[in-house]
């Protein structure tokens, strides 16, 4: 017998977010990256007792790409009077897969000033958001008001935050970084409600060029979509490529 019912309340925020994020105009761009020097640093920290996540990396290298790129660190709002924010920091959105009374749903959280920021400070803010109840998440008090809030009421409510350039950084970031490289998945393309989002694929052992040679070494697939009423296509692909340049050329 089918069954038939109301959505979930623990869904209701990812169905206002996607409302929202269909007033961006997304392009999609993607690339390949050699994660050796990552991996080698990323293995020689696991033997210094620090664990540190793929993700947290490319954290690390967007933040700083985005604080060469301002034009890319922006946000906009409004349709008949568009008006840009430009803000000073790079706060990243991270998503966060969740089970909520036996849903699976996924939330975000932000990391402020990943421009600035240390890995280990990074990695800290992912373990706290990936370790914690989400019942426990002061980050994600907004979502689970949506979930309680009748389903007309929410819709303002999550209009009324989105609307805020002010408010954005710290309700959705400036950038967003998702990732599904714990899966059998190569890449994706997706939007994060920011005018970056940047997709993580698994890291798989591929042939590439090195030095004239063939070699095997770790490859990530890298996605970027972005929003193209801030900023243009020459623009995004040097940020998807400085983000590619940073994590390849890792040092210690």
């Amino acid at each position: 017998m089918t069954a038939i019912g109301p959505l979930p309340r623990e869904r209701r925020h990812t169905l206002r977010f996607l409302e929202y994020a269909r007033s961006i105009a997304p392009v999609f761009l993607d690339s390949e990256v050699d994660m050796t020097a990552v991996r080698a640093h990323r293995a020689a920290s696991r033997d210094g007792g620090v664990r540190l996540s793929w993700v947290t990396y490319v954290l690390y290298a967007a933040g700083r790409v985005l604080a060469e790129h301002p034009a890319a660190n922006r946000a906009i709002s409004g349709k008949r009077w568009p008006r840009v924010a430009r803000y000073d920091s790079v706060a990243a959105k991270v998503t966060l897969d969740k089970t909520i009374n036996g849903e699976r749903v996924v939330f975000s959280a932000v990391v402020p000033g990943v421009d600035t920021a240390a890995l280990d400070v990074i990695q800290k803010e992912v373990d706290r958001f990936r370790d914690t109840d989400p019942s426990d998440l002061d980050e994600l008090s907004g979502a689970r008001l949506l979930q309680r809030l009748p389903w007309p009421l929410s819709a303002l409510a999550f209009r009324s935050a989105a609307r805020s350039l002010r408010r954005r950084p710290n309700l959705m970031g400036t950038v967003s970084v998702t990732s599904l490289g714990h899966t059998a998945v190569d890449s994706f393309h997706s939007v994060g409600g920011t005018s970056v989002t940047v997709g993580v694929g698994r890291i798989t052992d591929r042939p590439v060029v090195r030095d004239d040679a063939v070699t095997i070494a770790p490859v990530m697939r890298l996605s970027l979509a972005f929003d193209h009423r801030v900023l243009d296509g020459a623009e995004a692909a040097e940020v998807l490529a400085g983000i590619k340049e940073t994590l390849e050329r890792w040092r210690r």
